[in-house]
């Protein structure tokens, strides 16, 4: 489980790429790599992977094809930075929300808006996901929990303060790029429970 609270970026530093298959090598300095063991989860742009291999602060992961097919670590290359985040521990203070780091499918930002003290992003969203887009909820993306400004037909925005575009790729990014989108597990849960109620009742 994670809480999409965002410890800071990571460089990845080697891609081997493999038939349907890659291997990633990040550089995690810091508190990122502490303690780091094999077999942990950490999650990478809010996608969740296994550590494969440790030699000092360069830590290998492996990723399947549907991994690469479905989020935005198939389009890294090696010198991106993407968002890290290790597990949750019982007795960790839940600084954002629950988050699974399954991926449920990729958004892109359609328009960036700036102010002196902060910035909003917005982000398109396909039918089959609008219904768990409620105003004021949350969503995850990149890794990031984020509360929901407002929402308009297909897309909604999240503001995002200055610590926020420090720490995380927010800072980075424009019309256009690729977000790896993770809906509210809780609810989701409630709107499907709702639909399905509703649905034997009538």
């Amino acid at each position: 489980m994670f809480t999409g609270i965002v410890l800071g970026m990571a460089e990845v530093v080697a891609i081997d790429k493999k038939e349907n298959f890659q291997t990633h090598t990040l550089r995690l300095s810091g508190k990122m790599g502490e303690s780091l063991e094999l077999g942990a989860s950490v999650a990478h742009n809010g996608c969740c992977l296994t550590v494969t291999e440790i030699t000092g602060d360069l830590v290998k992961f492996d990723l399947m094809q549907e991994t690469l097919r479905v989020t935005n670590l198939g389009e890294l290359e090696v010198g991106c930075m993407v968002n890290i985040e290790r597990a949750a521990k019982f007795g960790d203070e839940i600084g954002g929300h629950s988050m699974s780091g399954h991926i449920n499918g990729m958004t892109h930002v359609v328009a960036r808006e700036e102010s002196e003290n902060n910035v909003t992003l917005w982000f398109e969203v396909s039918e089959s996901y609008r219904k768990y887009i409620l105003e004021k909820g949350y969503v995850g993306l990149d890794g990031c929990s984020l509360t929901i400004g407002s929402v308009e037909n297909d897309r909604f925005c999240v503001h995002l303060i200055p610590e926020t575009l420090q720490r995380t790729l927010f800072g980075q990014k424009q019309v256009g790029d690729t977000v790896n989108l993770e809906i509210d597990p809780q609810t989701q849960a409630i709107v499907d429970t709702v639909e399905r109620v509703l649905a034997q009742r009538s």
